[in-house]
């Protein structure tokens, strides 16, 4: 039996949808509940090819809203990326997937861009700077993007069409998205899943030829409070937006705009991201720092350790989280002291 029937015998989709899902190429940023909640769907939807970025390894606390992941993940703190690819090939063989352990800056993302051809681009991220740099690459080579967030019991998409609805940089100042993290004031589960099947569903409306039917309103919704709005925001582009206005300047693509250093969102944590991309020989540190006395856990993708009161985690591509702190000068001074 096809194992796409069920999704053909939906009239909108149909053999040709499905075919043209079959075809398409999709960008997901972030692999944590967002992330691996769209990409289940999408590789059991059956689209062609799917890239999967993040920076982040499985922890324990993810187990409950991020659904590909499992207790043997976070034991190994296999990076978010693989443990997906991993998952998502024993679900749909038939599905191409790339994974990429990396820190998307604007660089990474604009590369990566015009190397490929993607078909849309999905935000998963809890990043706002992040989610910019995606409204910016959007924009500048007309590639449609979806929007999506959850925190608590709250959550809230909307699709960016490049040269036709408002960006996310038009909407900033008007419509209320939200500064609270899962870390500050928690998630549940159904409010990731309420946000992936929004995603998920403009997702497929736009791989599968059917653009025309997508929801051009920004959608949020509560769902403790029972609560539920859907905006139209179409009168809100602007044009003078330095994103998507007459005059792009693409301003989240510029070298300033690249934190080398930062407070992860919501998190007692550093990042730390060299000046200039490199290859850390995880090996070869590990060795270093057993001459101090400092034992250290590694796998084929990062390696972990703890010293003053501060757990360290070196990835291959020289990104270094300090954990324990929300003090840059902290964290560099550590960086430095063990890694530099």
């Amino acid at each position: 039996m096809d194992r796409y029937s069920r999704q053909t015998l939906f009239a909108p989709i149909g053999v040709d949808g499905q075919k043209s899902i079959g075809e398409k190429h999709v960008l997901l940023i972030g692999a944590g509940a967002l992330g691996t909640g769209n990409a289940e769907a999408l590789v059991r939807a059956g689209v062609g090819k799917i890239t999967i970025i993040d920076r982040d390894y499985v922890e324990w606390s993810n187990l409950q809203r991020q659904q590909l992941y499992c207790e043997k993940d976070a034991r190994e703190k296999l990076p978010k990326a693989v443990a997906a690819k991993q998952r998502l090939q024993l679900i749909n063989s038939e599905v191409e997937i790339n994974a990429h352990v990396a820190d998307v800056t604007a660089d990474m993302l604009e590369a990566l861009v015009k190397k490929e051809e993607f078909d849309l681009l999905l935000d998963a991220t809890d990043n706002f700077d992040i989610r910019m740099i995606i409204n910016d690459v959007s924009q500048k080579h007309g590639v449609p993007w979806i929007y999506g967030a959850c925190v608590g019991s709250y959550g809230i998409s909307f699709t960016v069409f490049p040269g036709e609805s408002p960006c996310l940089q038009c909407l900033l100042k008007t419509v209320p998205l939200g500064g609270a993290t899962c870390d500050t004031v928690g998630i549940i589960a159904p409010a990731v899943g309420m946000v992936v099947a929004h995603q998920v569903a403009e997702a497929l409306k736009i791989l599968s030829g059917n653009v025309k039917d997508c929801n051009r309103k920004l959608v949020s919704f509560d769902l403790w409070k029972g609560q539920y709005v859907s905006l139209n925001v179409a009168g809100l582009k602007n044009t003078e937006c330095l994103s998507c206005g007459e005059n792009k300047a693409y301003p989240y693509l510029s070298f300033e705009n690249q934190t080398k250093t930062a407070v992860l969102c919501g998190r007692d944590s550093v990042q730390i991201r060299p000046a200039e991309t490199m290859s850390r020989e995880l090996g070869v540190l590990k060795e270093l720092l057993a001459t101090q006395g400092i034992s250290a856990e590694s796998n084929p993708y990062l390696m972990s350790f703890h010293v003053e009161g501060h757990r360290l985690v070196a990835f291959q591509d020289g990104r270094v989280l300090v954990h324990g702190t929300k003090d840059i000068v902290r964290a560099k001074t550590l960086y430095h002291r063990y890694l530099g």
